[in-house]
């Protein structure tokens, strides 16, 4: 049942049989319907999320109704609301299934324990936040210095296949741009 989330940290650290036997036993697997909610604005979130199928977006809406795709977790991404969970306060944001999924949650005290016990998982664990961190800086750095097409670029090479999954306008929010200023881009990149 959590086969491609074992093979997944397989692939990133060294782990003992007893070790994945540890992580299996504080796994659990949510099964999500396209459109279904992992979180909800106002929820306190609890967990870390691993996207073992499927795809999800973390969003806000604003005062004014406008949804702002912060991140999109297709498979072997993580996702969840790192304020909430820290601070145990009401998260700003949801998390939604744009394809059926299926997410292997950890709950808090579990992981934390993980951590602990699995000194390869805790290195782990740091060097991916280290790394959202400074995608994250990135990310802030081109909605600030980058042009509508060179954003789209850099989303293409970061998310080569969820174009083909997503709707535009959904690709627009996480840019940044309104969809038709996507689509001239799009049309523009097509010509050249």
């Amino acid at each position: 049942m959590f086969d491609n989330f074992i093979n997944y940290l397989q692939s990133k650290i060294t782990v003992t049989d007893e070790e994945i036997e540890m992580v299996k036993a504080v796994c659990r697997l949510k099964k999500l319907r396209r459109k279904q909610y992992l979180l909800q604005e106002g929820d306190v979130w609890r967990y870390n999320a691993f996207v073992s199928k499927g795809l999800v977006r973390t969003y806000r809406v604003d005062d004014k109704g406008q949804e702002h795709i912060f991140q999109f977790s297709p498979e072997d991404w993580w996702a969840g609301d790192r304020y909430s969970y820290l601070n145990d306060t009401p998260a700003q944001f949801n998390i939604e299934a744009l394809e059926d999924s299926e997410i292997v949650l950890i709950a808090k005290g579990d992981y934390e324990n993980l951590l602990e016990a699995i000194p390869a998982y805790n290195t782990f664990v740091r060097m991916l936040l280290e790394r959202s961190f400074v995608r994250l800086q990135n990310r802030v750095y081109m909605g600030n210095s980058y042009t509508a097409e060179e954003k789209y670029n850099d989303f293409i090479k970061a998310y080569p296949d969820i174009p083909s999954r997503v709707p535009q306008h959904m690709i627009a929010s996480y840019l940044g741009v309104s969809p038709e200023t996507l689509s001239r881009v799009r049309n523009h990149s097509v010509k050249k």
